[in-house]
């Protein structure tokens, strides 16, 4: 790593969009209001193939006026496109479960999270990633997804985007270990191995991470230390080309405004992502890296009883930092979908 290790770097805060919706909302959208109230969870009704049949077209689908207000009945819709699920195993954030298969955001509200593809920093990903939404701030709080087929198209137009093509990208991760902070302060902390590997067992947190296709050594403190190169890009199926499949949420800038984590510089932030060379990225690359999403932003404005499914491949998701007022509330429930081993970038498929 470069000299600039040892001073905390300048925030590079997302825009999330350029104030106009990269797609239209009617496109996404499935009122459910217009269906039987009574078949929602139904996977044969209408409701469930008009979902299914926009997710299929456009990656992306909103159901929005469901009346429904828990995760469990939500999660039933999200099924109606998800073909399967998968646990959250050797994920970065600290997600916990708040129902059967649903996790929590794992994320502080008070910070923003950049544009991101869910499990990119392990070789067995998720295909989509669902949000259930129990409690809501209308008008603020949204969820942002950005457009990864434009995004593709406009990165391989870059000089960034024509190295990352080249070299790919090296995904370094830090993962504490829970003992060594009972009794004190997180600093520093965002995931423990043994809640990310499921395990409290040191040998087999390292054997899963192999599974998971990464490298690990052991630091003070017994600081479980991850590496996994990689593509910086995935053949999508759907789409049966190339598409971006990176974003600097794998860099230490994921934890710009991350509380207890943000103040320390960037060789001791738990996360670290570098060209697959181990060259570091530049400021203007960086930079490059973040508004190549934002040009391609549409929110997702959240009611109770939203649920909302998204190609992992072919969108990336963020949002912006939130805070809360007296009263107020926001919670969003997780839901994987099925999982596939990642294969990186296929020739001939830019």
């Amino acid at each position: 790593m470069s000299d600039i290790v040892a001073t905390r770097p300048t925030p590079i805060e997302p825009r999330f969009w350029t104030g106009t919706p990269a797609l239209d909302r009617a496109s996404y959208e499935v009122d459910a209001r217009h269906f039987d109230p009574t078949t929602l969870t139904d996977p044969a009704s209408d409701f469930a193939a008009t979902m299914r049949a926009t997710y299929e077209r456009v990656g992306l689908v909103h159901a929005v006026g469901t009346g429904i207000t828990d995760h469990v009945a939500m999660r039933l819709v999200a099924k109606h496109v998800l073909d399967a699920e998968m646990p959250y195993r050797a994920g970065a954030n600290p997600r916990g479960s708040i129902a059967p298969n649903v996790y929590e955001i794992g994320a502080p509200l008070s910070a923003w999270l950049h544009y991101h593809h869910e499990m990119a920093y392990v070789g067995t990903s998720t295909s989509a990633i669902a949000f259930t939404c129990r409690a809501a701030l209308p008008g603020r709080g949204a969820t942002f997804v950005a457009d990864n087929v434009r995004a593709t198209e406009a990165i391989l137009e870059t000089e960034l985007g024509r190295k990352l093509a080249e070299l790919g990208v090296c995904y370094r991760r830090d993962l504490t270990d829970r003992e060594a902070f009972t009794g004190r302060e997180p600093i520093g902390v965002y995931n423990h191995w043994q809640q990310s590997l499921e395990t409290d067992d040191p040998e087999e947190a390292a054997q899963r991470a192999h599974d998971q296709g990464l490298s690990t050594d052991w630091g003070p403190d017994r600081l479980l230390r991850t590496r996994y190169y990689t593509s910086a890009f995935e053949y999508t199926p759907s789409v049966d080309r190339n598409l971006l499949y990176c974003s600097v949420a794998d860099h230490y800038l994921w934890f710009d405004a991350w509380p207890l984590v943000e103040q320390l510089p960037p060789g001791q932030r738990p996360l670290w992502m570098t060209f697959g060379d181990d060259s570091d990225f530049t400021a203007d690359e960086l930079r490059t890296f973040v508004d190549v999403y934002d040009r391609f932003g549409t929110p997702i404005d959240w009611r109770v009883g939203d649920v909302a499914v998204i190609d992992n491949y072919r969108f990336a998701h963020g949002r912006p930092a939130i805070h809360l007022g007296p009263g107020e509330e926001r919670e969003l429930g997780v839901v994987l979908g099925g999982s596939f081993d990642r294969v990186g970038a296929v020739p001939g498929k830019w």
